[in-house]
């Protein structure tokens, strides 16, 4: 199937949701239309990064704060609605900056979730990356924020999908009952709530037209993590559809939502690479490319500044 685009709900619901095997669907519209038909508990993760209102291009000029907080007050609740018990919400967002102050997002996504009883947040996960925007009056951001939430007490978590190479493999116990025996898991370490990914930059492999692209990478922990085989993952902002990327990489559903023309059109096309296997995309456990000394890139050049500290 070649038409991966829907601008009928239920013939997407039928397509993708009720489906047994990996299938990727967009609808065209908004994302709250969508999102107020699907059926009760039809999703197992909600991965997303809403706009910032951080007054980027593909913002509408009245974003603000205020919009922001209204536009999440009428979607979450129907997100809950729509995730199955044991299921995941993960909101990914950034900062505003507004008369020079920063006001953290994710603070107000809390604060709209903290009434919901249904709901328990189990990480603040920081995702940390190397490059972005210079600040002059502040320091630079390098970081943003995913909170996730599960639906209910008991929750699906696998963390061997996920885990890490161990720093010290070789290390062991040097006392009690278990000395001398390896001390890690043999299957890795646990990656913990700080995640060094590489944002989608100009040189990235996954650019695209889009100004403020998720990294697959990023949303296949999470999928790797919080899904079993065939899940269905949501993107309501589903923009080139890296969450569906994603997904379908790991052999999940995928559903999601976008406005842009533009933006869905390349959408379909990387879910289509996907589907064919011909996507290009950065993947989970390639280490962070750091250059050697002696490489042109990484050689001062002789006008450099050099901060050399006082003696003590």
């Amino acid at each position: 199937m070649n038409d991966l685009i829907f601008k009928d709900i239920e013939t997407l619901i039928t397509r993708v949701i009720e489906s047994q095997a990996p299938a990727a669907g967009l609808f065209e519209g908004d994302c709250i239309e969508l999102v107020e038909q699907l059926p009760n508990e039809s999703v197992d993760l909600t991965v997303t990064s809403p706009p910032y209102c951080m007054g980027k291009k593909y913002e509408a000029y009245s974003d603000d704060i205020e919009t922001f907080i209204l536009a999440h007050r009428r979607l979450l609740p129907e997100i809950i609605r729509i995730t199955k018990p044991g299921g995941s919400i993960c909101w990914q967002v950034g900062f505003h900056v507004k008369n020079n102050t920063v006001i953290p997002l994710d603070f107000l996504i809390y604060d709209i979730l903290k009434d919901f009883q249904e709901l328990q947040l189990r990480n603040r996960i920081v995702w940390t990356f190397g490059h972005g925007l210079h600040c002059r009056s502040r320091f630079s951001g390098r970081y943003e924020i995913i909170l996730w939430y599960t639906k209910g007490a008991a929750y699906y978590f696998d963390l061997d999908a996920v885990r890490v190479p161990q720093k010290y493999p070789g290390k062991r116990y040097s006392k009690g009952p278990r000395k001398g025996e390896f001390s890690g898991n043999p299957k890795g370490k646990n990656p913990s709530d700080i995640w060094e990914i590489p944002n989608v930059k100009a040189n990235h492999v996954e650019k695209t037209q889009h100004p403020c692209q998720f990294p697959v990478a990023l949303v296949q922990r999470l999928v790797r993590a919080l899904t079993q085989k065939e899940g269905v993952v949501l993107d309501p902002f589903a923009g080139v559809a890296s969450a569906g990327v994603a997904a379908l990489l790991e052999k999940r559903r995928f559903v999601g939502a976008e406005l842009d023309e533009g933006y869905i059109k390349t959408a379909q096309e990387r879910l289509l690479d996907t589907l064919r296997g011909t996507i290009q995309a950065r993947p989970l456990d390639r280490e962070i490319y750091i250059p050697k000394t002696n490489e042109k890139v990484a050689t001062k050049p002789d006008h450099f500044w050099t901060n050399t500290s006082p003696e003590i």
